[in-house]
């Protein structure tokens, strides 16, 4: 997880460009913390498309009178990803998990069909 605030608006999650595993980041819940005061408090996945372009998404709008705290049921980021405070001083708290999946050497999965088919 991380916590965006007045003095820290972002949070870049990203993994080695030489790690060949893909990467999953999943954001399950955003929720303002201790000290919020009540205003709005916009937090934004900042990625890119398929065209290499920076794009910038509002996936939360909190407000601790009406919507402290909001349930992403596991919202699915490919890394690098920034989280971003575009409006608010919050504190705003992200949590969520990260999956590494390995993946097989593709020599060796050829080899282990053929000893199969023997």
């Amino acid at each position: 997880g991380c916590e965006l605030t007045a003095s820290t608006k972002s949070y870049t999650f990203q993994v080695d460009e030489e790690d060949d595993s893909d990467h999953i980041l999943a954001l399950s819940v955003v929720c303002l913390t201790d000290g919020a005061k009540d205003e709005c408090n916009v937090v934004e996945v900042v990625g890119r498309n398929h065209e290499n372009q920076e794009i910038a998404v509002p996936v939360a709008n909190l407000k601790l009178s009406c919507q402290p705290l909001l349930s992403l049921d596991n919202f699915r980021l490919q890394p690098p990803v920034t989280f971003r405070l575009a409006a608010g001083s919050g504190p705003v708290h992200l949590a969520g998990w990260h999956r590494i999946v390995h993946r097989e050497d593709a020599s060796f999965e050829e080899d282990d069909d053929l000893s199969e088919e023997e």
